[in-house]
């Protein structure tokens, strides 16, 4: 069985640094995606250890995979830390002076030190009194893309791909996200908002967590006539663990050590366009 690996550099990948390894397997021929990446063929499994330590020397990226299942028809992503560069719920409580003591419940929540729902409602019930409003000025201010997010998603959707965003955030932040990258759905909670335009302190229920994850990938698979299996699912905390696992090809972003050891490839070095190259794409496909 033909495995591919895909190596993929910050700014530019060498040819000796490709070569360097081409000795891991045998080894049958290397296709240039672009000045950064490149895909390596070989007639067996080369084995990632080797590889893993290898590329992080080099502090490169890379997906090993086999070649007749590489393509996709599906990508779920989750958004706060992998799409966008911070978490909305820290960055609120920033807004009105309780950033540290939320962003150390989120940390923990995101290593799996914490329940999803109970560090979630615990969290949101620090807010009850907030302005609503205050969201809006947090979207405009406060939220920045992960370096290729919007690339990644307009190259995927040109290709075919269904696109859709699901998060355990909140939907005033998702859909906003959701319409700057250009994703065909989103998935997220919602707060309950009072008298006043005030946040409650409470999340309105059900709670999108691990599983409501893993089930939404399931869903829009249905949707597209597809199977798990199909998927592409990157995320970067416990709560993404369900969907990384199920999809065909999961993929942990900057991710806690909990996600990565679990993902089929990791995204540690290099931006999110690393997935476009992962499913064997050209750089000179990418749009967006």
């Amino acid at each position: 069985m033909t495995q591919v690996l895909t190596l993929v550099a910050q700014t530019s990948l060498t040819d000796e640094e490709i070569a360097g390894f081409e000795v891991f397997g045998p080894h049958t021929s290397t296709e240039r995606l672009g000045e950064r990446a490149a895909d390596l063929h070989f007639t067996s499994d080369p084995g990632d250890a080797e590889i893993a330590s290898r590329a992080d020397e080099l502090k490169l990226d890379f997906a090993l995979q086999p070649l007749f299942s590489r393509a996709r028809k599906l990508l779920i992503a989750d958004m706060d830390s992998t799409i966008i560069e911070q978490e909305c719920l820290d960055e609120l409580a920033a807004a009105v002076g309780i950033g540290e003591e939320i962003a150390a419940i989120t940390e923990q929540a995101m290593r799996g030190e914490l329940d999803f729902e109970g560090a979630l409602r615990e969290r949101v019930s620090r807010l009850e009194g907030v302005d609503y409003g205050i969201c809006r000025q947090v979207i405009k201010e406060r939220l920045r893309l992960s370096k290729g997010a919007r690339t990644m998603v307009q190259t995927l959707k040109a290709q075919g791909l269904r696109t859709v965003l699901v998060s355990g955030g909140f939907d005033i932040f998702v859909s906003a996200i959701a319409e700057q990258c250009g994703f065909d759905a989103w998935h997220a909670n919602s707060l309950e908002v009072g008298e006043g335009d005030k946040l409650t302190g409470q999340v309105i229920p059900p709670i999108l967590g691990r599983e409501a994850k893993a089930a939404f990938l399931e869903e829009e698979a249905l949707t597209i006539d597809a199977n798990p299996s199909d998927a592409i699912a990157i995320g970067d905390g416990a709560n993404d663990l369900g969907m990384i696992e199920k999809a065909g090809l999961g993929v942990a972003y900057r991710a806690k050590p909990i996600v990565a050891e679990a993902a089929d490839a990791a995204i540690r070095h290099t931006d999110l366009t690393a997935i476009l190259y992962f499913l064997g794409l050209p750089e000179t496909s990418f749009t967006g």
